[in-house]
């Protein structure tokens, strides 16, 4: 919708009426936009994909604010909307979000086609693979069945990891799954799990999803 300099838009910040955080709202020509995300200046190709994402292939009303050291990607809300508004997460909170989701998914196929005794053993393989890449809050089987059982989108307490360990845990996930079912077609389907994320937030993770190392193995 718009690209936009700083020098364009007036920004401030509103309390959360239902949560206890501030939240950014960018004014342009009497319009209201909340942000979705920030990207460092070296991240301009990022930051424009998600925005012709969620512009041009989801019909978002957006705005792609260039600054000189940031991108950063701007939705369109009423304020009276911001109560119901299920964003507000950090980049990469969501990509842990989606990460999860996805790791639950594959369990969740295996568990259901070929059966719980497989599904264990798949819990005692993840639970290494997080061990050995030293993980944290998530180097023990106890840690790893929590994951297994929570929601990802309502859980107030994310496991601490960067980016880096979120390609590593996709990579061995992949690896993992498809020693399980033979072949990679379990990937396609465990992406449907995303489904239950918000719009936005699901375009954030698929566009820095397809910018990875990993992009051809979850396609």
């Amino acid at each position: 919708m718009f690209i936009l300099k700083r020098q364009d838009v007036e920004i401030s910040s509103i309390q959360h009426p239902k949560r206890d955080q501030q939240v950014p709202i960018l004014h342009y020509q009497g319009q209201t936009f909340r942000l979705i995300s920030v990207f460092k200046a070296s991240q301009e190709e990022e930051a424009r994909a998600l925005w012709r994402e969620l512009t041009d292939n989801r019909g978002k009303a957006c705005v792609l604010l260039e600054e000189p050291e940031r991108f950063s990607v701007w939705g369109k809300i009423r304020l009276d909307q911001l109560g119901s508004d299920t964003g507000g997460h950090g980049k990469t909170e969501i990509l842990i979000q989606a990460s999860i989701l996805l790791l639950q998914a594959v369990y969740i196929d295996i568990e259901e086609f070929l059966g719980t005794r497989q599904a264990a053993l798949f819990e005692k393989d993840i639970a290494e693979v997080l061990q050995q890449k030293q993980f944290p809050q998530a180097s023990s089987l106890e840690a790893v069945k929590h994951l297994m059982s929570t929601n990802p989108l309502q859980t107030a307490k994310l496991p601490t990891w960067q980016e880096n360990h979120l390609v590593s845990l996709l990579q061995e996930l992949h690896r993992l799954g498809k020693a399980y079912f033979g072949n990679a077609n379990f990937a396609h389907q465990a992406l449907y799990r995303l489904e239950d994320m918000p719009e936005a937030e699901r375009s954030l993770f698929t566009s820095w999803l397809n910018q990875s190392p990993i992009s051809k193995l979850w396609q």
